[in-house]
């Protein structure tokens, strides 16, 4: 197994009357019901940060070290979300049920991506906020399950922190494969890199586990929940997609990066190589296709107002 990403091959293209103006590059790679590669394209085998496209992960380790939530709060935990005022809302009743504040959150302020949020908050008067920062659900788990094992609150976030060696540990067996290395994600938490067939194969594991497991509870709790996960923005590939295909768990990531599976039928992890997020939807459509699932919608290309082109798998 290589340790480090090599790099991909052409994935997909961005088409404007007609002619090709751009290409994406990337890796991507399919698994059937059983786990085994149906299909493949680039390097799928090489150590890639997943991004927030481990969050689901990280949520299990959560509640195997005693995160005492669930529903709509544990959506929350593995959410990116879009800073709208039903996220904002539930991270501060989360801190709070644990005595906690927005001021313990360690992730850097920032405002909600949400344009709509983010205009609103302008308006308001107020400017940038951690509870804002889309990864604050995540951080607002990591704080209450720090605190119910009595860990230090303050470096929560240092990878040395019992929290993040049982996150690490936790990432890795559901991944299949040691962590080959550990950086800091955008929010200031460790990043695990790992294969992408070790990414697709884990999220395999989350809607295939038994029901009563902590695997399978953030498997549902995100697909009932997908506005929790994301948000309702026009355009949301996770919320949209995870209302429109029964029993699909999907979770993307920056740079390019999402994990979907589906029950009984498979899963797919890809990578973008230019971090170019608007190629993510037609290569994840080609790849469930290969499934037998179809993901509605698609990427246009606009000009003046209006479409005059598609970005489109080559895959």
């Amino acid at each position: 197994m290589s340790d480090l990403y090599a790099g991909g091959e052409p994935l997909a293209e961005v088409v404007r009357n007609e002619i090709v103006e751009s290409r994406h590059h990337g890796s991507v790679v399919v698994l059937g019901a059983d786990g085994e590669v149906a299909a493949w394209a680039g390097d799928v085998l090489g150590a890639v940060f997943p991004r927030s496209s481990a969050k689901p992960l990280q949520a299990v380790g959560m509640l195997r070290a005693g995160l005492d939530v669930e529903g709509p709060d544990l959506a929350l935990v593995a959410a990116s979300h879009r800073g709208q005022a039903v996220h904002v809302t539930a991270v501060q009743a989360l801190l709070d049920r644990t005595g906690l504040t927005v001021d313990d959150l360690r992730c850097p302020p920032d405002f909600p991506l949400s344009e709509d949020a983010r205009d609103a908050v302008v308006r308001a008067g107020h400017g940038r906020e951690r509870v804002f920062m889309n990864c604050s659900g995540k951080h607002a788990g990591m704080l209450r399950t720090a605190r119910a094992n009595g860990w230090p609150l303050e470096t929560y976030l240092d990878p040395a922190h019992p929290l993040q060696e049982h996150l690490t540990a936790t990432v890795a067996e559901l991944a299949g494969e040691p962590i080959r290395a550990t950086g800091v994600d955008g929010c200031g938490a460790p990043v695990l890199a790992f294969s992408l067939r070790g990414l697709a194969g884990s999220f395999l594991r989350l809607v295939h586990a038994p029901e009563g497991t902590q695997e399978r509870a953030v498997a549902d709790a995100m697909r009932r929940y997908p506005v929790l996960v994301s948000g309702d923005d026009a355009g949301d590939d996770d919320t949209r997609l995870m209302r429109a295909v029964p029993g699909l768990l999907l979770k993307g990531g920056a740079e390019g990066v999402a994990a979907a599976a589906v029950p009984g039928v498979g899963a797919v992890a890809l990578k973008i190589d230019d971090g170019g997020m608007r190629a993510r939807f037609p290569v994840l459509a080609s790849a469930f296709a290969r499934l037998g699932v179809n993901l509605p919608g698609r990427v246009p290309v606009l000009g003046g107002g209006r479409e005059v082109g598609v970005v489109r798998s080559v895959w």
